[in-house]
């Protein structure tokens, strides 16, 4: 199948586009860049362009460009920068689809529990409310800047990743230094629940959506069973024999990270629903067996 990406670059882009290529697959990595090779095409999310051309034939998209949330410190010239990296190439490559003669048969686009806002400790599936915050509200307009595609036929699906786990990137690649030092804490109270997926799993997930077509809508991309902050800070500990007795206090969190500390100490219990009931099997269901496939496949 040809198969276009978006965000071929970062943890998860990276990974898909190797994934799908090993098994034979022709991918077409959209870059903002002038195209270095044949398997490159270009486009401009902020100014709306996409090469259509380059769109021909490819029977699924997958679109999982944005900046990154935890990159920098939330100015408000870097939170329009992440809602308009979302939104603005989300709705370009929409449209892009929806005007072509022959679209493809999916339309895969990266989301996040973010969505859900802080819920505590209510469980969570894909039918659950959107919450309130920064990225509940980038998550519902990136996923309504979908709609052209889906009107206009094309099956949709919002991939609502948790954090991956990962050895060298991501949310995840920043605390396996400080594990290893034996600085490694929960953060505030540790009661929050932090939703989480091997990097391998989110690769399967994604390709899961792609092959399934009864799959559509929203998507959580999370382990089976959400684990507190607390739970993981033990289990990054016994995996990595290290000690982790050092909090990080709350207050701390916001000094340092301001705003996008709320995201950090908030709680999404959020359950991978649809993808079970369609009958996805995890590789690492469990947060030790993620900790430490990471380990071996970095």
């Amino acid at each position: 199948m040809r198969i276009a990406v978006t965000g071929s670059s970062g943890l998860i882009g990276s990974a898909l586009v190797r994934s799908l290529r090993g098994d034979g697959h022709e991918v077409v990595r959209f870059v903002r860049g002038a195209p270095a090779g044949a398997d490159e095409a270009r486009w401009d999310p902020a100014g709306g362009y996409v090469d259509a051309g380059a769109l021909a034939g490819c029977g699924a998209v997958v679109h999982l460009a944005g900046a990154g949330v935890g990159d920098h410190r939330w100015t408000a010239a870097y939170k329009k920068e992440i809602r308009d990296s979302r939104v603005l190439g989300t709705a370009a490559m929409a449209r892009a689809l929806a005007a072509l003669e022959q679209p493809p048969q999916v339309f895969v686009v990266g989301s996040a529990v973010g969505y859900y806002g802080d819920a505590g400790d209510r469980a969570l599936d894909e039918d659950s409310p959107a919450g309130d915050g920064f990225l509940a509200e980038v998550c519902v307009e990136w996923e309504a800047a979908a709609e052209p595609a889906r009107a206009a036929g094309i099956r949709t699906a919002f991939a609502r990743t948790g954090l991956v786990v990962a050895r060298d990137g991501g949310a995840w690649g920043r605390m396996f230094p400080l594990f290893r030092a034996g600085l490694g804490g929960r953060l505030g109270n540790g009661r929050q629940y932090w939703p989480y997926i091997s990097l391998r799993d989110e690769i399967a997930a994604l390709r899961h959506i792609i092959d399934t077509p009864s799959v559509s809508g929203p998507v959580n991309l999370t382990g089976p069973e959400p684990l507190t902050n607390r739970q993981i800070t033990a289990a990054m500990a016994r995996v990595l024999h290290r000690p982790a007795v050092l909090p990080v206090p709350a207050a701390a969190l916001r000094i340092v990270l301001g705003e996008f500390a709320s995201d950090v100490l908030g709680s999404q219990r959020a359950r991978p629903t649809r993808l079970l009931e369609s009958g996805f099997v995890f590789q690492d269901p469990g947060v030790e067996q993620a900790i430490r496939a990471s380990l071996r496949t970095g």
